[in-house]
């Protein structure tokens, strides 16, 4: 079974940190571009961050340049997301998924095989 699983998420201070974890079972995860993305209520789903399949290359949104970061460890079969400096704004379901064609682009519907998502909120 092709599946990504995130977890890490929890409850957070505002300027506080959290790293997610992304872990891929029944594929090579090394093949494959990632993406992050999070959807916070009565909102849509938006791009975050991505990660080329080597680690080499990133994408992020404006909103999370200077505060997050992504990385990877292939032979772990795990995508980190690292998130410093949290706002209240960024809390939200956070998902990773892996990029059809490779991509850094953060469009959701080029990714498949979605994770069941982790909770992430900030506040005091």
């Amino acid at each position: 079974q092709l599946q990504l699983v995130e977890s890490g998420g929890g409850l957070a201070q505002p300027g506080g940190s959290l790293r997610l974890s992304c872990a891929a079972s029944g594929f090579t995860l090394g093949y494959y571009a990632i993406g992050w993305f999070r959807q916070a209520p009565g909102k849509e789903r938006e791009g975050v961050s991505s990660i080329s399949s080597s680690g080499g290359s990133t994408n992020y949104a404006d909103s999370v340049k200077g505060r997050f970061t992504i990385s990877r460890d292939n032979a772990k079969k795990t995508v980190y997301l690292q998130m410093n400096s949290l706002k209240p704004e960024d809390t939200a379901v956070y998902y990773c998924a892996a990029h059809r064609l490779g991509g850094l682009g953060l469009f959701p519907h080029d990714y498949y095989y979605w994770g069941p998502g982790t909770q992430v909120t900030v506040s005091s």
